[in-house]
């Protein structure tokens, strides 16, 4: 559907005058998200005078500025909202940190970068990651299921980023404070199953 401004003819002096909507493109620094029945949680950006309780909403409703939480999130890797078939997570990597190589054989993986620059490398085998692009702040990275991918932190402030799996990957209320703590999980999950 194309939007087509209706035109005031000789409303003005200049024939050429356009009605068209005005927007307010100044950013509301409040944020709103229903918690429970009927409690209505007030979360506010990192810049103001509260910060985004950064834990996970999920299976609620959830609205969140997301480049405000992942900007603040201080943690390696906390789920920010886990659904049945979707998760959000937030993470951080510190100054030449990595992720680490890893591949998820049924999930699609969707990144973006917040804050800092890295380098992703991708391919078919873990001994080929012939897809390698530095990525910035802004660059989103789409890894298709049974893809061999690691980003790294090539700048000199924390990475922040944010991922979107589909199926989820890491069970409800996910917190890793460190990469420690997630290779830890990680080898528990595979003790246990």
């Amino acid at each position: 559907m194309y939007y087509v401004p209706y035109i005031h003819p000789y409303q003005y002096q200049n024939s050429y005058y356009v009605n068209v909507p005005m927007y307010n493109y100044v950013r509301n620094p409040a944020y709103w998200s229903f918690n429970n029945a009927n409690n209505l949680v007030f979360l506010q950006s990192s810049n103001g005078r509260n910060n985004i309780e950064v834990k996970d909403y999920g299976h609620k409703p959830f609205v969140v500025n997301i480049n405000e939480a992942t900007k603040q999130n201080t943690t390696y890797r906390t789920a920010l909202w886990t659904g049945k078939h979707l998760q959000v997570t937030l993470m951080s990597l510190k100054v030449g940190e990595d992720i680490g190589l890893e591949i998820h054989p049924n999930v699609d993986q969707f990144l973006r970068i917040e804050q800092g620059q890295g380098v992703v490398q991708m391919g078919n085998r873990k001994e080929n990651l012939n897809f390698v692009r530095s990525v910035y702040d802004d660059y989103a990275i789409m890894i298709p299921a049974g893809t061999w991918h690691n980003i790294t932190n090539t700048g000199n402030i924390p990475l922040k980023l944010y991922s979107i799996y589909a199926p989820p990957n890491h069970p409800f209320s996910t917190v890793h404070v460190t990469k420690a703590d997630a290779l830890a999980a990680e080898e528990g999950q595979r003790l246990w199953q």
